[in-house]
């Protein structure tokens, strides 16, 4: 990986220890891309465990596929999607992200993922339901293209190190990230993005909630006991 600023050679630093400790992740829990894209968009505001059992109705009903939900009625993928609440909003922007896929992509997930990083984030950007974790989630984890995906564990872990401030905005979190994973290629670059953020999220489910829980954490080396606090 390149060289960096102070903040990104630390989080390249804490990555290291991550992976140490955790080993990698294998991460998105998916068995194909269109389900990653699924999963992103159950996944918002959400645990889990509920989007899990979502998918499950889906493959279980035989729809966890392109074909599947273009064919089902919005009504028939609010019963299926349930589980992971918001269901209007789900249903409508899993079936228009479809639509999309459909008009601009001959319905090809491969096709997209061929198309410029740039062009497709705005593309994404403008469909309905669709933020920059959501965005940046699909880019990287179904599309294989080399973006950070930021969220609020990744939030709690750079705030708490004090590497950017509690009210970072997303793009200078991402800006932060992208350095820290900066490779040669596009393939470890993209490498390197799926597995810290996976580590961040294992971290942040076992150690930095909402209120932090330091003893044992493989990261706690690296924190200030001034910063082992709740930061809202």
């Amino acid at each position: 990986m390149s060289e960096g600023s102070q903040s990104e050679l630390q989080l390249r630093k804490m990555y290291t220890a991550l992976l140490d400790a955790y080993g990698n992740r294998k991460w998105w829990p998916a068995e194909t891309p269109f389900e990653i894209v699924i999963g992103a968009f159950l996944t918002q505001a959400t645990a889990w465990r509920s989007v899990e059992r979502s998918i499950a109705n889906l493959r279980e009903a035989g729809v966890l596929s392109i074909e599947g939900i273009r064919q089902i009625s919005e009504e028939k993928l609010g019963e299926l999607i349930r589980p992971s609440g918001f269901v209007q909003r789900k249903k409508s922007s899993i079936k228009a992200f479809v639509q999309f896929l459909d008009k601009h992509y001959s319905g090809s997930l491969e096709q997209m993922a061929m198309a410029p990083t740039a062009e497709l984030r705005t593309q994404l950007l403008a469909l309905p339901g669709v933020g920059p974790e959501t965005a940046d989630a699909i880019l990287l984890y179904a599309l294989g293209h080399p973006v950070f995906v930021v969220d609020e564990y990744l939030r709690r872990v750079v705030a708490r190190h004090e590497l950017l401030p509690a009210n970072a905005r997303y793009a200078d979190l991402q800006a932060l990230g992208d350095g820290a994973i900066a490779s040669p290629t596009r393939e470890e670059t993209a490498r390197h993005a799926n597995e810290l953020h996976a580590l961040i999220v294992e971290v942040g489910k076992r150690h930095c909630g909402t209120t932090p829980r330091c003893e044992g954490c493989p990261l706690q080396p690296f924190l200030s006991n001034a910063n082992s606090k709740p930061l809202y």
